[in-house]
């Protein structure tokens, strides 16, 4: 794929971010990239968890160099753009993590996000002072390339238990704002009140608000509050296990009345067919 591809893409992505909200959806492997591509969706997103658990391992155990692989996996699978759940950039270092995001973009995608969670039980947020550091030299990293990448800048506190999430998200993503975040995301943040306050805060800098379970909204809601944009992380990994599992353990018990809910085998040859993907 060429650069001419990749800047058309970049160039939509970051339309979408202009008025109106949409809902970029998560796959983990191809074949569900390709499936919600032919559902009529406009850009997909890369979700840390749904691949993890699709390589036997928990959230944050694959090395950046299997995360990279699959990022150029799923760019491959449509013709959407796609953003990648990048992490922490997979590097402590500032040095280690400007070079890994510009092989990164490098994978052909829109959008990667940057977050401030350390994954370390005794510190699990980056102290603040650093954690803008790291955003800025990720953005530092993105011009040097001259490629229109955007840069989503994420606030872990409510994941993390914070004792005070929403101040805390509040102070940081201005910060990640200022130091060069195209977008701005705290998942975990479900309160409408929460959330209208974070949109304000970083105005007009758009924001994205993840749904990863049964909530009572819909999209309509939520850009009623000013997001741009909503994502839904590991959840649908999460519904293809939870449909795994339920008819597994029925197998284990001798049953097969768990396949009742199944998509047919046609349907899912015609999903196969359908779409934008090469």
């Amino acid at each position: 794929m060429n650069q001419t591809v990749y800047a058309a893409r970049r160039a939509a992505f970051r339309k979408l971010h202009k008025h109106g909200c949409f809902l970029i959806p998560n796959p983990w492997d191809a074949g569900s990239a390709h499936a919600l591509a032919s559902l009529g969706f406009k850009a997909l997103a890369t979700t840390s968890s749904g691949y993890a658990w699709s390589q036997a391992q928990p959230d944050h155990a694959p090395d950046v160099e299997m995360v990279l692989a699959h990022y150029r996996e799923i760019v491959a699978a449509t013709d959407l753009p796609v953003n990648a759940d990048f992490e922490d950039g997979h590097a402590r270092d500032l040095d280690g993590l400007q070079d890994n995001v510009r092989r990164c973009i490098d994978t052909g995608v829109a959008g990667l996000s940057i977050e401030d969670s350390t994954g370390d039980a005794a510190q699990p947020l980056y102290d603040f002072d650093e954690a803008v550091a790291r955003m800025r030299a990720a953005r530092a990293a993105i011009d040097a390339s001259g490629e229109d990448v955007m840069l989503i800048g994420r606030a872990e506190c409510f994941l993390v238990g914070h004792a005070d999430p929403l101040q805390e998200s509040l102070k940081r993503l201005k910060a990640y704002a200022k130091a060069g975040a195209d977008c701005l995301y705290a998942p975990g943040v479900g309160d409408p009140e929460q959330i209208a306050a974070i949109v304000k805060a970083v105005a007009p800098k758009p924001v994205n608000v993840l749904v990863g379970r049964p909530v009572p909204y819909a999209l309509a809601d939520f850009a009623k509050l000013g997001v741009r944009r909503v994502s839904v992380g590991g959840a649908l990994a999460g519904a293809a296990w939870g449909g795994f599992l339920r008819a597994a353990h029925e197998l284990v018990e001798g049953r097969f009345d768990g396949f009742a809910g199944n998509a047919s085998h046609g349907e899912l040859d015609a999903l196969a067919r359908a779409g934008s993907g090469p």
